[in-house]
């Protein structure tokens, strides 16, 4: 499937765009659900900058009033407020185009985001629960861990409540994308911004899966190339934590492939066209309920879902490889909703 994943242009005064036309903008108020954070404080910093978005709403349980007090004084559009605590939370979510999810622990050195699922999914629900409640219309962008758990649960809270729309959930796996595009980029000598390399499937190691045999512009590896980009790709979330050594997990990464895929989904609702985007959703690629694959993004949410392409026999023996773990973190999130 040639040509089908557009990546913006990531210049940091319009990540996430790639200058796309859109006449009359419609102006959309966000809110991000952990901003005062590791992935929230960079993630709305980001944020701030967009000429799209009017107002930027920031929750937390605590420090988001003066997270919000040192963003407002940038130089942009944007309006900022911080809220705290769940008293607040219902107001900061009032009228929002868009609710982003970045809440929750981090990973820590041996942890693995399997650990993060009692504390994350509660969390998740929680947050999801208010939203499904206050902003059902709105897009919601899932970054919280285990993120192959936290969009099933997110999925079955809208579900009771009479209000999914499952062209408006996603799970933000655009994490893995920017690393694969900047690793092929660093081991093939490919210009970086020009590398575009689509990952389907899920966002934790094995479930993640780069499509190497699709990567523009076109690339060739050896097997052993294949195999061990693969692996750094679906390790990358533990490179970085053990670099790091106890301070944290993926931060600032995240923060950027958060902004990027919210951007994308503004310039969509704003009318541009051939937005593509890698995201876990509902969908019926495969027998698994929720996947993540190149979706055509527009004013709505999801216009299409773009699919894997043609997969390589390295890429089908690891597409079946994954499956019995992403259908049981699924399950895993699907059951803890319903408990």
């Amino acid at each position: 499937m040639a040509n089908f994943v557009r990546r913006a242009a990531c210049n940091f005064l319009n990540i996430g765009s790639r200058n796309f036309s859109v006449s009359a903008p419609r102006h959309a108020k966000v809110s991000v659900l952990g901003a005062a954070g590791g992935i929230g404080q960079p993630l709305s910093l980001l944020l701030k900058q967009s000429t799209l978005i009017s107002e930027l709403a920031l929750y937390d349980v605590a420090n988001t009033v003066g997270v919000a007090a040192d963003l407002s004084h940038i130089e942009s559009a944007a309006q900022v407020k911080g809220y705290v605590g769940d008293s607040q939370l219902e107001e900061c979510l009032q009228g929002s185009k868009i609710v982003i999810i970045p809440a929750g622990v981090p990973r820590k050195p041996g942890m693995t985001r399997d650990d993060l699922f009692n504390i994350n999914a509660g969390i998740a629900m929680s947050l999801s629960e208010a939203a499904s409640k206050v902003c059902p219309d709105a897009m919601l962008c899932i970054i919280s861990n285990p993120v192959n758990s936290t969009v099933p649960i997110a999925s079955e809270v809208y579900k009771k409540n009479g209000v999914f729309d499952p062209r408006k959930l996603f799970g933000v796996t655009t994490l893995d994308v920017v690393r694969a595009n900047t690793f092929i980029s660093e081991l093939k000598g490919t210009p970086v911004t020009q590398t575009q390399c689509p990952v389907i499937g899920g966002h934790a190691g094995v479930t993640i899966l780069p499509l190497l045999s699709q990567v523009e512009p076109s690339c060739d590896f050896t097997d052993q190339e294949r195999e061990s980009l693969t692996v750094r790709i679906q390790n990358a979330g533990t490179e970085v934590v053990e670099a790091k050594a106890g301070g944290g997990s993926a931060t600032l990464s995240m923060a950027y492939a958060g902004a990027r895929f919210a951007f994308a989904l503004l310039q969509a609702m704003n009318g541009a066209k051939n937005v593509v985007e890698c995201s876990f959703v509902e969908s019926d690629v495969t027998e698994l309920q929720f996947f993540s694959t190149p979706l055509l993004l527009g004013p709505n949410g999801i216009e299409a879902n773009l699919g894997m392409g043609t997969l390589i026999d390295f890429e089908q023996e690891a597409l079946e490889k994954m499956k019995p773990e992403l259908s049981g973190s699924i399950a895993k999130g699907i059951k803890f909703a319903n408990k």
